[in-house]
């Protein structure tokens, strides 16, 4: 079924020329209309002359160059002008008058180049052709012929108008999609940095107990297994954050939930890091983005307990309640604030960023004795 919105689509992929051309035969057949013939412009007020052959050449001079009036607004306008000259000056008098308009208020919103160059050009060819109208016997006086040059004015200024407001809207929407692929950026960023620092993390850890495992076949087999485990669900975690980025990609990429915590947990055991898991509340089943939120919370926190407090006991705990997500890690060696020069905090400074958007909290820092905790509260779209 043929819609209004498919009629449009594909007029609007017609080239502008032959979008522009049906009011342009508009005009000029309605100059010819025998109920419209003799009612136009009338600047000068010399005696009407009634039609004869070089009145259609006129007619056409003054409004086929409107198909013109978008793609090349300065030639459409002088083409105009100059039949608009020629039907005064021969007193016809037409409707067709009327496409004068029409071409100043399209060059005052379409020409950029040479503005003031046709301003200029345009008041000095109707100073001319108030010359010549006056010298035929025009009775407009100067009152008269400065009111009308002050209504072309007026059209010009209507379209220089509409090309500032449009222009405004173009650079508003520049500003929009750049502020959009800046959030793009930093959000794809901030998912790397989440992704590759804890499977790379682990990694690092795992391959460093390697050294001590080569007089235990058995446990270095399964060190380098978990290695192995570890590159590979880092680089399948990879091609889901960076299938985003393919614009063929029909469906946005999987995300990992607060419903995947068992296995980020058992992944982190495997690195060495001996982690208590408690989960209250049923996870919901569509990922949102505080879900998603809470998962890197997690993630984040575990890899700072991996590179800085490696062998300690780290507890988990997440509720998931009706309204809100709760999280709370806590380890018993430093955060990576105390951590020296390795321990920026740039992942945990993202995920403040992310919380605050979705309306949450979150707080990482120091307690009492030699120790770490990481708070966050996130809002879900039940809240709403």
């Amino acid at each position: 079924m043929i819609t209004r919105r498919m009629l449009q689509d594909s007029w609007r992929r017609w080239p502008v020329t032959v979008r522009d051309l049906p009011l342009a035969l508009v005009i000029a057949l309605a100059s010819v209309t025998p109920p419209l013939r003799g009612i136009g412009t009338q600047l000068g007020d010399l005696p009407a002359r009634p039609f004869d052959a070089l009145t259609v050449v006129v007619i056409a001079l003054e409004c086929l160059p409107l198909a013109l009036r978008r793609s090349r607004p300065a030639l459409s306008l002088a083409l105009v002008s100059l039949g608009f000259a020629l039907d005064q000056v021969r007193a016809y008098h037409t409707f067709a008058g009327a496409a004068l308009a029409v071409a100043l208020v399209s060059a005052g919103a379409h020409l950029d180049r040479g503005r003031r160059t046709t301003v200029l050009a345009g008041s000095l060819a109707y100073i001319g052709l108030a010359v010549v109208l006056d010298r035929q016997g025009s009775t407009e006086g100067v009152v008269g012929f400065t009111t009308f040059y002050l209504l072309l004015a007026l059209a010009w200024g209507t379209g220089s108008w509409l090309r500032q407001d449009r222009l405004a809207e173009a650079e508003r929407r520049r500003h929009v999609a750049e502020t959009a692929r800046a959030a793009e950026r930093a959000r794809i960023a901030g998912e790397l940095h989440d992704v590759v620092t804890h499977h790379v993390t682990a990694m690092v850890v795992q391959a460093e107990a390697a050294r001590y495992l080569t007089a235990a076949p058995d446990r270095l087999d399964t060190t380098l297994t978990a290695i192995t485990d570890t590159g590979r669900r880092a680089i399948g975690d990879l091609r889901l954050l960076l299938d985003v980025l393919n614009p063929d990609h029909g469906t946005e990429p999987r995300a990992p939930s607060v419903g995947e915590l068992d296995t980020l947990v058992e992944q982190t055991r495997q690195a060495g890091q001996p982690v208590e898991f408690t989960q209250q509340g049923t996870p919901a089943e569509v990922t949102g983005g505080a879900e998603m939120a809470a998962y890197r919370v997690v993630q984040e926190a575990l890899t700072n307990a991996l590179k800085h407090a490696h062998g300690r006991p780290t507890a988990v705990h997440v509720h998931h309640g009706d309204r809100e997500i709760t999280v709370e890690i806590s380890t018993d060696g430093p955060g990576p604030r105390a951590a020296g020069p390795g321990g920026s905090g740039r992942g945990l400074a993202g995920l403040r960023e992310r919380v605050s958007v979705l309306g949450g909290e979150f707080d990482a820092g120091g307690r009492a004795g030699d120790g770490f905790v990481v708070r966050a509260r996130i809002p879900t779209g039940s809240a709403s």
